[in-house]
Formats: structure tokens, C-alpha cells, sequence
């Protein structure tokens, strides 16, 4: 099984300048949070659907298929229960639907998948030193960016960690799915020591690393690999201030708000 997300392709997304995939990713962050109602992030879902099957990304989007369902399912139940506003359909004692807290609550898990899908489509696209140099041209201080990168990088490091120490404890005869629920938990200790004790280690040695290379002397370093702007780098720049500036619109005007009767 994989354990990065980015897909090796020749497609527009790709290509893209590393700035404008960052920017990207902002604008979209910026555009779901200003809105609350359904039909308005609809084109918005529409949108990252076009963009992953541009990034050839389904395969990573079904890998998380049962997290995009579970998020968008409880989120939808949770604001059923806390968001007691419009005209009651049914009322019980910790369930208050109204056709506004289903549309809320829809809303706020619709949000939350569409930022994930955000995520999965800009990492399916964007290598890790991409989002480095992109961070780096939109001013961000090099340390900052540099912590941000190294935890993209690390977090698949430390799950391949986490599955050879599991395969290696199920070879020698160690059962993880014997017993109940909080037996299951309890048995999974002996994955987790091993698995800190080796981040710990290896946080250990990158540091001599960065320190022997001289991280640090200079605040801007230079990159090994030159990105040009390309005429689609122009015209996607153009394309996203725009949809920034509708969805800040729709909420401005009170379009994306969810109507309380």
C-alpha cells in the first residue's frame, strides 16, 4: 500500500507553478469558509471532482472514501443535536431536526470533505519540495516552511513505521484482534513504543543533519530546480481571484447563510 498521496502525471495541475498550487489551496480554504449553505459550496464539490480526475486522484480519494462518508454522516447528526433553530419537524430529547439544522448540518460536513478533498487533490499534485519552493515565493519565513514541508514528509515515514513494526509483530505470533474493543487498544502498545522510540531517533539524526549542512546561515536559500511562469500559471491566478472574489460575494450579500424559516 501506498503511503504518499502524490501521483506521478503529466496533466495541467501538474504543471502548475508551485505558487499558484499553494494559492490554490487558500483560495479554496478561503471560498468554503464563507459560506454555510449546501448549494452554494455545491460548484465548489463540482470543481474538485473536475480537478482530481484531471489529477488521475481517484485512487487516493478512494483510499479515504469511508472518511469523506464518516465526516460529512456524523458532522451532518452532531449539528442535529446542537443547532436548535427554524421550525421543528421532529424534537426529541437530543435530536432537534429542523429543515435548518439539516441544511446546516449537511453544510458544515459538505465543508469539511470539500477541505479535505482540497488537501487530497493538492497532495496528489504537489511534491514535497514543490510545496517548499511555493511556500518560499509567497514570502513565508524559510524556517516556517520548512517545519510545515518536514511534516508532510515525516507523517508517511512514521506510518511505514508503524506497518513494518505491525507485520513484524504478527510474523512472530502476535494476534492484534484477539479480545474485545479495549483489549484491541491495549494490544496495540507494543506498536506504538517501537514507532516513538524510531521518530525519536530519526528527529535525533535529522538535526545533525540540518546543523552539518548549515541550516539556518542563510534565510532564503536558492533551489535546485527552477519553476517559470507559465501562461496557465497567469490564467489559473486569474481564475482563482475570481472564484475567491464570488464566494466572499455570496457570503457578503447573504446567499450562502442557511435560511431560518
Amino acid at each position: 500500500m501506498p503511503i504518499y498521496l502524490y501521483i506521478e502525471r503529466i496533466g495541467v495541475l501538474h504543471r502548475l507553478h508551485p505558487t499558484v498550487k499553494v494559492f490554490a489551496l487558500f483560495v479554496m480554504f478561503w471560498s468554503v469558509y464563507w459560506v454555510d449553505h449546501p448549494l452554494a459550496l455545491l460548484p465548489l464539490g463540482l470543481l474538485l471532482l473536475a480537478a482530481a480526475k484531471n489529477a488521475g486522484a481517484w485512487p487516493n480519494f478512494y483510499r479515504l472514501r469511508w472518511l469523506f462518508v464518516m465526516v460529512i454522516l456524523f458532522t451532518t447528526l452532531a449539528w442535529m443535536i446542537f443547532y436548535r433553530r427554524g421550525p421543528v419537524l421532529i424534537d426529541l430529547k437530543f435530536i432537534h431536526l429542523s429543515r435548518a439544522s439539516l441544511l446546516f448540518g449537511f453544510g458544515r460536513g459538505l465543508k469539511l470533505a470539500e477541505l479535505l478533498a482540497t488537501s487530497v487533490v493538492f497532495l496528489s499534485t504537489t511534491k514535497i519540495e514543490e510545496f517548499t519552493v511555493g511556500l518560499s515565493s509567497l514570502r513565508v519565513p524559510y524556517r516556517a516552511g520548512f517545519a510545515i514541508t518536514l511534516a508532510f514528509r515525516l507523517a508517511p515515514l512514521f506510518m511505514d513505521s508503524a506497518i513494518t513494526v505491525y507485520q513484524a509483530q504478527s510474523l512472530r505470533g502476535y494476534d492484534f484482534n484477539r479480545g474485545g474493543p479495549l483489549e484491541r487498544i491495549r494490544r496495540y502498545v507494543p506498536v506504538i513504543i517501537p514507532v516513538f522510540m524510531g521518530a525519536l531517533r530519526k528527529a535525533n539524526a535529522m538535526a545533525m543533519a540540518l546543523e552539518a549542512r548549515g541550516f539556518g546561515r542563510i534565510s532564503r536559500p536558492t533551489s535546485f530546480i527552477e519553476y517559470p511562469v507559465a501562461p496557465r500559471d497567469v490564467a489559473a491566478s486569474i481564475g482563482l481571484l475570481a472564484i475567491g472574489a464570488v464566494y466572499f460575494m455570496i457570503y457578503y450579500t447573504g446567499y450562502g447563510a442557511i435560511p431560518l424559516k
